[in-house]
């Protein structure tokens, strides 16, 4: 039988996926499991390994039910999974301990005063990108202060693809992308070990793992891994770069010319322009965002990232089913979201502002303050239930502005992809707010289509990634959705109030901090 079905796993905050594509990029079958974390004390967000992996192979069995004669036709295999955090494996390749999120918060003093350190602006200057509490380099700080006992113990640090990844090929490697923007450079795409000096953690540096790019290289399932698969031993098994990436490229970032943007409103937002060489990338005076090596020689994803995107719709959806729960009335969050379009649109324009920094993290993203979180501004008593629901929308779409801002000009058109970009209300919202048009690709799963089109390219279906693009991509996009003008004009007049309020709050947040902190002691 011909080999003919691509597979793509990509690894969420929410939800692990295994997916099947055609050579051709037709999008075949999905098979998902919810993704299992647990939060802890001192604002730890963990995973555990084992369960990760025994999920991640379940989807694989899951889809091979789906697909008839999935493993005589798979041609290879594409891993992404959500970025940053610290997953710690030893010798043996078992954990260590528990995963470390993007969500933790533990390592936030740490980012926090690193960020005033005289070494910050060099460490800006080579990876282009900001330190949060995210990042894998300053959690392994607090490991190192903290739990010594565990960086002793430990002898690869990796990230959740990269662990995914081991366990079905037996290699420890990571991507460019995450390498980079965590303890390289992101002109050269290699380490640069004077970052983890600076940061006061030196014998870290034995924990990373080489850097390859999946591109140009792939491992073989091993046999351990075939057993929990079902998928046939010596499968390629292409690395992919993080999420973001992967979704930015199943989603439509690329672009020959780099006059595009691609904003992703998931659990976290994320909003990217490429520069289309290193001298095209633009720093800026915060020293904030990410600058990303993509999945094209020379090319970056500059990015800046809001930590919280449709995680601040859920919370609202969830006050509504805790009230309604007293009630003894059960509903879903689908179930809230069936008409909520139009009840959005029904609301008043700009009635409230809202500043969606709703993760216990803060905000990294056009701005870094861990202590930054969620406000309404401006509430009124007529304002009900669908008013607050639109203000944050609008709050999530001026995130975005303030986030293209620091990278230069809004691009004239915007690739929206994500679970919001399903959303009519969000996507004439965003049109609005940025004066841009907005189009979506017909892709339910842009990032595990990212994944399998790194390994398309590595099997050499296709001479390099803009071909891949020009079938997977290009094809799917829909018709551009313009501004509405008199929305675009309310807007105009409420971003600047909208900065100045998020600006002026960075003391009380920091105060409100220290005060609870104080009642936890």
């Amino acid at each position: 039988m011909t080999r003919d079905i691509l597979i793509g796993v990509d690894s969420g905050t929410s939800l692990i996926k295994s997916v099947a594509f055609t050579t051709a990029g037709e999008q075949i079958a999905v098979a998902a499991l919810p993704n299992e974390y647990a939060t802890v004390a001192g604002g730890g967000v963990e995973q555990d390994l084992q369960r990760t992996w025994t999920d991640c192979a379940a989807t694989l069995r899951q889809l091979a039910d789906k697909v008839p004669n999935l493993a005589a036709r798979v041609i290879a295999i594409g891993i992404t999974a959500q970025g940053d955090g610290t997953w710690l494996i030893d010798k043996a390749g078992e954990p260590v301990a528990p995963g470390w999120l993007w969500l933790d918060s533990r390592a936030a003093a740490i980012a926090e005063a690193f960020i005033q350190d005289p070494a910050y602006p060099t460490h800006y200057e080579t990876t282009g990108t900001g330190v949060n509490a995210c990042q894998q380099n300053v959690q392994l700080v607090w490991l190192k202060r903290h739990r010594p006992e565990l960086i002793a113990r430990a002898a690869t640090a990796m990230h959740c693809k990269d662990w995914l990844y081991f366990k079905l090929t037996g290699d420890r490697v990571t991507d460019p992308s995450e390498a980079n923007f965590t303890f390289g450079n992101f002109r050269t795409r290699q380490y640069k070990p004077e970052i983890l000096r600076a940061l006061g953690a030196a014998d870290c540096e034995r924990l990373l793992p080489r850097i390859v790019d999946g591109t140009r290289e792939a491992a073989q399932l091993q046999a351990a891994a075939t057993r929990e698969t079902g998928l046939p031993q010596g499968t390629p098994v292409a690395l992919g770069f993080l999420d973001v990436v992967c979704t930015g490229l199943g989603g439509g970032l690329f672009d020959q010319g780099g006059a595009v943007g691609c904003t992703i409103v998931g659990s976290t937002g994320m909003h990217m322009r490429l520069a289309m060489s290193p001298p095209a990338v633009r720093l800026n005076a915060e020293r904030s965002g990410y600058t990303m090596a993509f999945p094209v020689p020379e090319v970056c994803a500059q990015m800046q990232s809001n930590m919280a995107g449709t995680l601040n719709i859920d919370w609202l959806l969830d006050v509504a089913r805790e009230v309604l729960a007293t009630a003894d009335v059960e509903r879903s969050r689908k179930d809230l979201l069936s008409g909520m379009d139009d009840r959005v649109m029904a609301a008043a324009a700009g009635a409230a502002l809202y500043h969606p920094y709703i993760s216990q993290a803060g905000e990294r993203g056009p701005f870094l303050e861990p202590s930054a979180r969620a406000q309404f501004i401006g509430l009124q008593a007529e304002m009900g239930y669908f008013a607050l629901m639109r203000a944050i929308y609008e709050g999530l779409c001026f995130a975005a502005r303030d986030c293209y801002a620091a990278m230069g000009p809004t691009p004239g058109e915007i690739r929206l992809a994500g679970g919001a970009a399903r959303s009519r209300a969000l996507r004439t919202i965003l049109a609005s707010v940025l004066g841009a048009r907005v189009r979506t690709a017909a892709r339910e799963e842009a990032g595990a289509a990212g994944a399998a089109m790194i390994a398309a390219v590595q099997q050499g279906l296709f001479p390099d990634m803009p071909a891949c693009v020009a079938a997977w991509v290009d094809p799917l996009l829909g018709a551009p959705e313009a501004p509405d003008g008199s929305l675009a004009a309310t807007y105009d007049r409420l971003f600047p109030i909208y900065l100045e309020a998020r600006k002026v709050m960075r003391p009380v947040w920091r105060s409100l901090r220290r005060a609870r902190e104080g009642d936890s002691a």
